[in-house]
């Protein structure tokens, strides 16, 4: 094969999988319309709204803006606290590059 016809296999290729974007794009819109539908009806038949659904709480009794975690570490310094969950503060850092450990941070 020569460059012009390789060329013309990739354009043709890229033509093909445009294609197929589309109709994957097309048949996820059909099925995201078959399950609003669904949806939509299963509310209307239990009398529930989009608002029922919204002030329901969730499985773990929050009501979806988030609960506050007890802190677990301490600044001795400043008095900030850090539940032990996510990234380390930088005072954490600072303390544990100082020699300190966890525990001597608990609260």
């Amino acid at each position: 094969m020569n460059y012009q016809e390789l060329a013309a296999k990739k354009a043709d290729l890229e033509r093909q999988a445009a294609e197929l974007e589309r109709q994957i794009k097309e048949a996820m819109q059909a099925e995201r319309a078959g399950v609003i539908t669904k949806i939509r009806q299963m509310l209307a038949d239990n009398g529930l709204t989009v608002a029922d659904l919204m002030s329901a709480k969730s499985p773990r009794g929050a009501s979806g803006n988030g609960s506050k975690v007890a802190p677990k570490y301490k600044d001795p310094a400043t008095g900030s606290t850090w539940s032990g969950r996510g990234l380390k503060p930088k005072w954490v850092q600072a303390a544990l590059a100082d020699g300190k450990s966890l525990d001597d941070l608990k609260v």
